[in-house]
């Protein structure tokens, strides 16, 4: 495998701090937000959502670990990580959830047979 094909399986796409982005995210691998997106994210991979990120919309993805805000529901086929400085508003399907001291969920949590399948597709 030739060095460029080994930069783009590992690329992590990066909306930094300070950056706002208001419209739909489809994403086919991985996606840190450090900064502020309002609309729905589609994301084939894991969401990271950094301590200055804010999310307002439904987010689908595999995994997504949270240390900032999110004001929507989150959809994610294996795992879910709330941090302890995370602010959940909204409702959270998994299949698994691990959330640390300190964070902040209000919404409900549905797992196990009502967690979604193990592929998320892009619409």
């Amino acid at each position: 495998m030739s060095k460029s094909n080994d930069v783009q399986q590992t690329a992590v796409n990066l909306i930094c701090d300070g950056t706002s982005i208001k419209g739909d995210v489809q994403a086919s691998r991985d996606i840190r937000i450090d900064g502020y997106l309002n609309g729905k994210m589609q994301v084939a991979g894991k969401v990271v959502v950094g301590n200055t990120g804010k999310i307002e919309g439904d987010i689908h993805c595999k995994t997504i670990d949270v240390s900032g805000k999110v004001e929507g529901n989150i959809i994610a086929s294996e795992m879910v990580n709330l941090k302890a400085s995370c602010i959940i508003l909204g409702n959270i399907t998994t299949a698994k959830i691990a959330v640390e001291p300190g964070a902040k969920f209000t919404g409900s949590c549905k797992m196990g047979e009502n967690a979604p399948k193990k592929d998320v597709k892009e619409k």
